[in-house]
Formats: structure tokens, C-alpha cells, sequence
């Protein structure tokens, strides 16, 4: 420090200190506004940056939440579709069930007529052809009752004695 004061020099300090301050005088005039503008613009760019930043922090988690609510809308719209679907299931299946019984129950009730016609259809010709048969055997009784003379005049007196007089 001392060498230094030795050789300190007023002339070469006041050129110095001139050239100092000339130089602080045209960064001022020239360079300090456009420095600061600039800082200035990159301090309010970053700030802007940070509002858009937290702007669309918020925006996403209001569409977060939108997409929740729809979300939970359309689960409660589609368990509310099932739910209906299955009631229409079971409402055609029970109306197809009854359907079914009542075409049984009719086709049951056909059988049965159409069984008790052939029935009496049958016993009608069974009792056709038991008349026929017993005319038939009447007949042929008859005729080999009534071949001979002396079997005819006794069937005619059983006849007459069967016969009460009044």
C-alpha cells in the first residue's frame, strides 16, 4: 500500500476521476434507461408468467372438477340406463312368462275338448256298435228260437203268460 501512495499521482487521479464520471454520465444517459427497461420487461414478463402460471393451475383444477362432475353425471346417467334396461328385461321375460301360460293354459283347455269329443265320438260309435251287435245276436236268438215250430208256439205261450191281464 505504501508503493502505491508513492507513486499516487493528483493528474493522473483527476483524469481518472473525470473519465470515471464521463463514463457514469453516457451509461446513464445511453445504457442505464435501456438496462432497466430491459430488467423491467423480464421482471413483468416473469410476474406475467407466474399469473398465467397460477391462472391455469385454477383453470385445470376447475376443469378437474367439471370433468368429476360430468364424470359422476354420466355414471349416474348410466347405472340409471341399466337400471331401466334390466326393469324392461324383466318386464318382457315376466309378460313373455304369462303369455306362455295363457297359450298353454289355452292349448291345455283345446286338448282337453278335443280329447272329450273323441271320447264321446268313441263311446257313441262303441255304443252304435253295441247295438248292432246285440240287434245282430237278438236276430240270430230269434231266428234259431222261431226255426222250429214247437220252440215258436212255446216262446208265444212264456210270451202270453209273462203278459199279466188286468
Amino acid at each position: 500500500m505504501e508503493k502505491l501512495l508513492e507513486e499516487f499521482s493528483v493528474g493522473l487521479f483527476f483524469w481518472q476521476t473525470i473519465l470515471f464520471g464521463l463514463l457514469l454520465f453516457l451509461l446513464w444517459k445511453f445504457a442505464w434507461k435501456p438496462i432497466l427497461n430491459a430488467v423491467n420487461d423480464r421482471e413483468e414478463g416473469i410476474k406475467n408468467a407466474l399469473d398465467a402460471a397460477e391462472a391455469a393451475k385454477k383453470e385445470m383444477q376447475n376443469v378437474t372438477a367439471d370433468s368429476e362432475k360430468l364424470l359422476k353425471e354420466a355414471r349416474a346417467e348410466r347405472d340409471s340406463l341399466l337400471k331401466e334396461a334390466r326393469e324392461i328385461k324383466e318386464g318382457i321375460i315376466s309378460e313373455a312368462k304369462e303369455q306362455a301360460k295363457v297359450e298353454g293354459d289355452k292349448m291345455i283347455k283345446q286338448a282337453q275338448a278335443a280329447i272329450e269329443s273323441e271320447k264321446k265320438a268313441a263311446v257313441a260309435d262303441i255304443k252304435s256298435q253295441v247295438a248292432n251287435l246285440s240287434v245282430e245276436i237278438a236276430e240270430k236268438v230269434i231266428k234259431e228260437e222261431l226255426s222250429d215250430k214247437k220252440k215258436q208256439q212255446k216262446l208265444v205261450e212264456d210270451m202270453l203268460g209273462d203278459i199279466k191281464l188286468n
